[in-house]
């Protein structure tokens, strides 16, 4: 069994950051507890000729990072990693009078599928500006040029209910995967939920329920690297992997954002500060009580809108899934301090460098061993577990806020917290 985490951003992508090199990502790969990870950004010129000159193209659709570039890691998190290429593409068009705006995931098996497709694209828009290119193509369109040069990629709609930039988007998607794709449609195999939905959301559209529900991180610095991730049980390869994803047989489940932390969560107006739930957008005639403005519709809202069965519904063959809250994050809480700040980093650190990697502490490590490692951090993760959280959603681009203790954060724990 593993952890798949197969679209993130590289350095060349817009609002990303500098240290999303191939070395890094791998870094925090094993930190995290990822043992295969997208390269993203495969369409961009540079970033192809970095992924030549610092990966072994292992076969089988497999790379690894060449031994001189590799970086030091905690010895408690020290696991081979490996890529698979990956790219995200911004689809940009007229469709039935209204104007698209559809992000897909493209999985390639090869450095020669890559090059085919780049060379193709280029006829298209330009790959040298972002890592995630801007094409004036109907998606359809896309995906029929992708499966002629290379037959073995796969496509994925990318966090599928984001509002701008998504199939299901309330500002420029489409109501059905049916009217995206039409007849190209049973390519489609499989759809990205987003950080701001989760399976139970999805279950809700019974069309979604021939469609495997994949989760990645989208990542844009390498600590977010896992925020969400696929879990697998297959034998390591290309082939393996997108068999599992067109049929689930191999195919686990998910690890999820709790989905109110998404920045979309919601609707809302964030120059405003407006949080609204769908039930008082609709009262409110999807006006921001503030400025008059139109809302923003968040994926809840959309969610309402396209669904056919009633919140809580579980399809029989659903994949399980479990929702996790970032380290960095609960040590902030617990230190009641940013999760950028010097004493998380350094408290992050210990707890690996004690306890394993990230996914292994949130999701397997036996309690009574992070108790005795740190009381308030093993009370903190089985509330985490067991889902006793304090929500604020997020909305309209603004992060939401997830807690373990809401306020009572400041009581003392029981025993003797060793590492705060």
């Amino acid at each position: 069994m593993f952890y798949a985490d197969l679209h993130i951003h590289s350095k060349f992508s817009r609002a990303t950051s500098k240290d999303m090199n191939l070395e890094t990502i791998e870094q925090w790969a094993q930190i995290k507890g990822i043992k295969l990870i997208g390269t993203g950004d495969f369409s961009h010129p540079e970033w192809l000729r970095e992924i030549e000159k610092k990966l072994n193209e292992e076969g089988d659709g497999l790379f690894s990072l060449k031994k001189q570039y590799k970086l030091e890691v905690p010895e408690s998190c020290r696991k081979e990693v490996f890529f698979i290429l990956s790219s995200e593409i911004s689809c940009i068009y007229q469709k039935n009078t209204k104007l698209r705006k559809i992000h897909l995931l493209v999985l390639s098996p090869s450095i020669r599928d890559v090059t085919k497709i780049n060379h193709a694209l280029t006829h298209i828009g330009s790959l040298i500006s972002d890592g995630r290119p801007i094409l004036g193509i109907d998606a359809k369109e896309f995906i029929k040029i992708i499966l002629e040069l290379s037959p073995e990629s796969m496509i994925i709609p990318a966090h599928a209910w984001t509002p701008h930039f998504s199939i299901f988007g309330s500002q420029s998607g489409f109501d059905s995967i049916e009217e995206c794709f039409e007849e190209l449609t049973p390519y489609i195999y499989a759809i990205e939920t987003g950080l701001s939905s989760d399976p139970p959301m999805n279950w809700r559209l019974s069309k979604l329920d021939s469609i495997i529900l994949i989760s990645n991180s989208d990542a844009h610095s390498p600590t977010k690297i896992g925020r969400e991730a696929n879990i697998f049980e297959i034998e390591l390869n290309y082939k393996a992997l997108t068999e599992a994803i067109k049929t689930g047989k191999g195919f686990l489940g998910t690890v999820e954002f709790f989905p109110e932390e998404g920045k979309y969560h919601y609707d809302g107006h964030r120059a405003c500060g407006i949080r609204l739930s769908p039930k008082e957008t609709i009262k409110r005639n999807y006006l921001c009580p503030v400025c008059g403005k139109k809302l923003t519709v968040g994926v809840m809202h959309r969610v309402e809108m396209l669904s056919d069965r009633e919140e809580g519904f579980k399809p029989p063959k659903a994949f399980p899934f479990k929702s996790i809250i970032p380290l960095s994050e609960i040590i902030a809480e617990i230190n009641k301090t940013s999760s950028q700040s010097k004493v998380v980093s350094n408290h992050y650190i210990k707890a690996i460098n004690n306890l394993g990697n990230e996914y292994d502490i949130l999701l397997n490590k036996n309690l009574k061993e992070i108790e005795r490692f740190d009381t308030l951090l093993a009370e903190a993760i089985d509330r985490m577990r067991k889902g006793k959280i304090v929500v604020e959603p997020g909305y309209d681009g603004e992060y939401g806020k997830i807690k373990v203790f809401g306020e009572t954060v400041e009581t003392t724990p029981k025993g003797q917290a060793l590492l705060f």
